[in-house]
Parts: C-alpha cells; sequence; structure tokens
C-alpha cells in the first residue's frame, strides 16, 4: 500500500484545501498522473500519484482543509483492477458478486467517469475547463505529462500564449525585392533622422474653402504638404540628388516619388516627374493618376523611374511620424505626419492663452554624406514656412 500525502505546497504553507478529485474509489492510478486538485492562498495546484496502482481509499472529501504531510489517499501497487469486497463469501456468492465483463464499447476502466480521452489522451475536468474557457482546441495541444497527457501547466501556457501552431507563409515577388532593396540601402548609407513639429492652420482653410479641386479631384494632406516640400526644394538643392558611384548628381528637374502601399505585396514608389512648378490642382490630379494605376496594376516602368525625392504620407490619422529607408539612389526622404487638433498656447496683444489649434510633424531620413541635422532642420522649417503661406484659393 502507498499513502498518498500532502506534499509541501511552498514556504509559509500549512495547509490546503481539496477542490476536486479526478479519480474516484477503485480507479487504476498511473504514476504522476493527476489525482487531486489543492487550493491554497497562493495557487490552486493538480497533485500527481505518489504510486502506481488502484485507488482504495479517499481520506478527505472534497472542501476538506488538510495540513500539509497529512493522508489523503491510499493506493494498492499490487492491484490490477477494481478492488472486490474484503466481507468473507462462499464460493458461489463470490462469484455472483464478481462484475460482469463490460462490453466491448464501455470506456477503458483507466478513465473516471469525469474524465474525457482526447487524441487517446486523458484530459481532466480542470484541464477541459482551462482549455474551454481559453477558447483552445485540447486536441491542438502536445501534453508534457506522462503517456502525453496535458497538464494543468500546459493548459495555462495554452490559454496565455494563444494558438501555437505555425504558419508558414512565403514571401511575394514585391516584398522580397523591397526587403532586399531596404536591406542593400540601409547597409551602405549611412542614414541620418530629424523631426520638428510645424503650424497646421493652413488645414483649418483647406476645409473651408473644400477638400476638392475645380476639376473635382481630392485634396489630401499629404499633397498640400508636398507642394511645400517641392518649393522648398528650391533653396536646398542638395537634398534633390542623387548618387552616381562615388558622385553626386545634384539634379534641377525635381522627380517626386510618393510611397504607394500594394495590398499584400509590399510597397511602390510612383513617380511626378517634373513637379517643381505645379500648382496644387495639376499635382493633385497627377497624384490621383498614379494612385488609380496603382490600385489597377497598370504603372508603367516609366511612372517607377527617374525619382529624385520621396515622400512618405501619414500611414493613419494617428501617426506622429514615420522613419523610412532613404529609396536608393535618392539622398532623402520626408516622412508627413498625420494632422492633429491639439491644444496650443497663443499670444494676443500679449496676453497667453490655450486654444485648439493644429499641428503636425514632418521628419526627414538623410543621407549623412550629403546633409546633416542641422541643414536637414532648416529644410523642415522652411517646408513649414512655405505650408503656413500658401494661398489655398488661387492653388485651388
Amino acid at each position: 500500500m502507498a499513502d498518498v500525502t500532502l506534499p509541501s505546497l511552498g514556504e509559509s504553507v500549512t495547509e490546503g484545501i481539496i477542490t476536486q478529485w479526478f479519480k474516484k474509489v477503485g480507479d487504476t492510478v498511473a504514476r504522476d498522473e493527476p489525482l487531486f486538485e489543492v487550493s491554497t492562498d497562493k495557487v490552486d495546484s493538480e497533485m500527481p500519484s505518489p504510486a502506481a496502482g488502484v485507488l482504495t481509499e479517499i481520506l478527505a472529501e472534497e472542501g476538506d482543509t488538510v495540513q500539509t504531510g497529512s493522508r489523503v489517499a491510499v493506493i494498492d501497487e499490487n492491484a490490477v483492477g477494481a478492488p472486490v469486497s474484503s466481507a468473507p463469501t462462499t464460493s458461489s456468492e463470490t462469484t455472483d458478486a464478481l462484475p460482469s465483463p463490460p462490453p466491448a464499447h464501455t470506456a477503458p476502466a483507466t478513465l473516471a467517469v469525469e474524465e474525457v480521452a482526447v487524441n487517446g489522451v486523458v484530459v481532466s475536468p480542470v484541464v477541459r475547463r482551462i482549455l474551454a474557457d481559453g477558447g483552445v482546441e485540447p486536441s491542438t495541444l502536445r501534453g508534457s505529462g506522462p503517456g502525453g497527457s496535458i497538464t494543468r501547466r500546459d493548459a495555462e501556457r495554452a490559454v496565455a500564449n494563444g494558438p501555437t501552431d505555425e504558419i508558414v507563409v512565403a514571401l511575394s515577388n514585391g516584398r522580397r525585392r523591397m526587403g532586399q532593396h531596404m536591406t542593400s540601402s540601409f547597409q551602405s548609407t549611412p542614414h541620418g533622422f530629424v523631426a520638428i513639429e510645424i503650424d497646421g492652420a493652413i488645414f483649418d482653410e483647406l476645409e473651408t474653402l473644400g477638400r476638392s479641386t475645380r476639376d473635382g479631384v481630392a485634396i489630401t494632406d499629404e499633397m498640400v504638404v508636398s507642394l511645400a516640400a517641392v518649393r522648398a526644394l528650391g533653396e536646398f538643392e542638395f537634398l534633390n540628388a542623387t548618387f552616381a558611384g562615388d558622385e553626386l548628381v545634384v539634379h534641377r528637374t525635381v522627380n517626386l516619388g510618393f510611397m504607394r502601399v500594394v495590398a499584400d505585396d509590399g510597397m511602390l514608389v510612383p513617380v511626378v516627374h517634373a513637379a517643381a512648378g505645379l500648382t496644387l490642382r495639376a499635382l493633385a490630379r497627377r497624384v490621383s493618376e498614379l494612385g488609380e494605376r496603382v490600385l489597377s496594376h497598370r504603372l508603367t516602368t516609366d511612372d517607377l523611374m527617374g525619382g529624385t525625392f520621396t515622400i512618405m504620407g501619414p500611414a493613419s490619422e494617428h501617426t506622429l511620424w514615420s522613419e523610412p529607408i532613404i529609396i536608393q539612389p535618392e539622398v532623402a526622404v520626408l516622412s508627413i505626419g498625420a494632422v492633429r487638433q491639439v491644444p496650443v498656447v497663443v499670444n494676443v496683444n500679449g496676453t497667453t492663452s490655450i486654444a485648439v489649434g493644429r499641428r503636425l510633424v514632418l521628419a526627414l531620413t538623410f543621407d549623412h554624406r550629403v546633409c546633416e541635422p542641422f541643414a536637414a532642420t532648416g529644410y523642415l522649417e522652411r517646408v513649414g514656412e512655405l505650408l503656413a503661406g500658401l494661398d489655398l484659393e488661387s492653388e485651388h
């Protein structure tokens, strides 16, 4: 006979409450198989069986408080099935008292009434409850317990981590090419980055005038900022440049690239050629046409070639700024944050107050061989000044 005792449950823990028995008297028990559950003021734990055999006695019922070290059950290590009554009987009585063999479809004797086998592995009620509450299917788990059984720790880990199945996804050609280009750019170019916040009051005027041109083309915040960005490049020509080997080629024509997401295939950068000198109305039309060709997969090679400066618009209305990688062989990328309504400090005739204003963040990723943070900041500030001075009514 093997006594089952309540083991030590941790420092300062002297007792526990038996909350559930996973076996009943007469059940066959495997060594280390979960036998009962105990609850303390610190943790709930499954207690494994210290021996293999048949559970002959349960000395502590569910709900009983038991001191650590106390006997809670007895296991007959020599028994191979449900024990018979110890009361003396005649041979005929004994024969009559013996249970008849179970039919072929009866569950194996090693399973308690409350337990269920999943793929041949026993799942205890507490484990089933944890998995059910967490929405995890037992058949998806590989248990770490004896014979592959799913332990409580297995269940808790599965619920905490969520699905553990791995999904292998092949990269599309577009994403693979984008990754190769970005890796090459980052490894070959000393990237720098600077960001500033600018006044976005011009967008209040845009709301008043309307967000479409006289031709009916939608005007986005990105288009308005891009107009100022192109005009500022006239004063910061070294940013409108490309590398040819070790030589820097400064371009007098601004070919403006716009980063565009292609569904499930990375990004493309269509180019508005000869963007300098365009009005907002003309720029909006050109950008809209390129956007439609991106969506309909009708971009030509010419649409993607010859860029000299790139712009990345906000990914969402919550985007503060992005830090894009330079599109080789260019030397800079302008990132535009979302236009936000924020509390701002205003000074009117010497009186300071708080008002609702519009702000956005402009950021520049630049090639350190061409530029340094001071010049990059100067360019961004100039973009902000030109943005604030736009005559939207005439540009419309």
